[in-house]
């Protein structure tokens, strides 16, 4: 149960990170306590109640005023041009890595650690400047405070610097496609963490509960329309164990729903009502889909940014291969660790919900078919794929999966010897081919990874 949680509470932080107007109002906070702070002190100082370090700046009310003036003015511009080069880098990920790509750019942590930190500073100089003003002792200077700007505006300074070294760096394509590919890996250690083993085991096998299914089921339609991105499985089993029934989801994360359209379906039928009335409970739906239990969804963008860079308006057959190692070194992770659960039991180890996880030969399918068929006649493409399909095969553990590996490297042989017209180019493909073979032979009926 507390993995569960740990999931949920996976996707909350992801959905409150996807924006960028969380982390600034959080600093802009912080710069509000921070001069309440300052100002508390500047009070004290005001009434001779303690003495200034040395290091703190002195001056008159207007010299104060002119310098937390320049500074804003300048705060407030600099924060301008930042704002600019991240609409740009929003155009530029649109329209060079995909729509798609927009959700890692909005994410990413350093650009609204930036942003905030800009926004806080500007903030925190008009609130200094709108305590200056005349007092029983002659006019209120805060002094401390005035230092404390200074200071933030070299802190602001610094991250201008960061700020601009990481555009520079995350906006390169390798880059991009390497965060992808470790968001991946984290989404394949969460889904693993999630999943718990019944203690024991009974009642109706999934078989038969999805055969009464099929017959006497009662049908759940969508609540609303939208991209399904979250399922709390654990709620799911708690309603279908009060309603002594099962539930059997049609869709899984990644799926578009249909408002009104079939969504479950419940054994018996008489539960169905009281399943319907919970499943605004159970689910989550938004307008694109997420990673935090939709493994195929990093997939697909890898696939998506090498189908851009295989296309004839843009020609990057380099970018092509950088995704092809990635798309390989991710299956090579979720042959080995990624186990999804089509069934899910109560504490009595009774079957109390049934979905339908992507299989790892869908997942191997729609990584390699699109790029091999955007890059029918190009030998560089196929070697690289037949390349990474060897990886793959070297590390996944059963025989099944070895042959799914195979029907694609077998599809790549028939492009390769319908597209490819140089002889020699033809043979570099073949070869590959060849060595696979000879890799799957050794490994064929191995329960084990199999070795050199």
């Amino acid at each position: 149960m507390l993995r569960r949680i740990h999931l949920e509470a996976q996707w909350h932080r992801e959905a409150a990170r996807t924006n960028l107007w969380l982390v600034p109002t959080a600093e802009v906070v912080i710069a509000v306590g921070l001069f309440s702070a300052t100002y508390v002190l500047d009070r004290a100082v005001y009434d001779g109640r303690i003495t200034p370090p040395f290091w703190v700046i002195s001056g008159t009310a207007d010299a104060a005023r002119q310098i937390l003036t320049t500074l804003a003015a300048a705060v407030v511009t600099v924060l301008g041009v930042v704002f600019s080069v991240v609409i740009v880098t929003l155009t530029l990920a649109s329209t060079q890595f995909g729509p798609r790509m927009l959700r890692n750019v909005i994410r990413d942590r350093s650009t609204q650690l930036s942003l905030g930190t800009f926004v806080a500073t500007f903030v925190y100089a008009i609130l200094v400047l709108a305590v200056i003003g005349p007092g029983p002792r002659g006019d209120f200077v805060p002094h401390v405070s005035v230092t404390t700007t200074l200071a933030l505006v070299v802190v602001a300074v610094a991250v201008l610097i960061y700020f601009i070294h990481h555009i520079a760096v995350s906006i390169q394509l390798p880059q991009v496609i390497a965060d992808i590919a470790a968001d991946v890996s984290r989404a394949i250690r969460a889904d693993l963490s999630a999943h718990e083993a019944a203690a024991v085991e009974r009642g109706p096998s999934a078989a038969e509960l999805a055969r009464w299914m099929g017959s006497s089921g009662g049908v759940v339609p969508a609540p609303r329309s939208g991209y399904l991105q979250f399922v709390r499985h654990a709620t799911l089993v708690r309603i279908a164990g009060e309603a002594g029934a099962v539930i059997r989801l049609g869709h899984r994360p990644g799926h578009f729903l249909v408002q009104g359209h079939p969504l479950a379906t419940v054994w018996p039928a008489g539960a169905a009502g009281r399943v319907a009335r919970n499943l605004e409970h159970t689910h989550i739906t938004g307008p694109s889909r997420t990673l935090a239990q939709d493994i195929a969804f990093g997939l697909d963008q890898l696939v998506e940014i090498a189908l851009r860079a295989l296309s004839p308006a843009v020609n990057d057959t380099f970018t092509a291969l950088t995704c092809v190692d990635w798309i390989g070194d991710s299956l090579c992770k979720i042959a080995i660790q990624w186990r999804p659960l089509p069934e899910h039991r109560d504490q009595d180890g009774r079957i109390r919900l049934l979905t339908v996880p992507p299989s790892y030969e869908r997942l191997v399918q729609r990584s390699f078919e699109k790029i091999r068929q955007a890059g029918h006649g190009m030998p560089a493409v196929m070697i690289r794929q037949l390349a990474a399909l060897a990886k793959i095969m070297e590390q996944a553990p059963h025989p099944s999966q070895h042959q799914v590996l195979l029907e694609q490297a077998t599809m790549i042989r028939r492009a390769a010897d319908a597209s490819v017209t140089d002889p020699a180019d033809l043979a570099d493909v073949l070869r590959h081919y060849e060595d696979l073979l000879a890799l799957h032979g050794r490994c064929d009926g191995q329960p084990i990874r199999c070795t050199e």
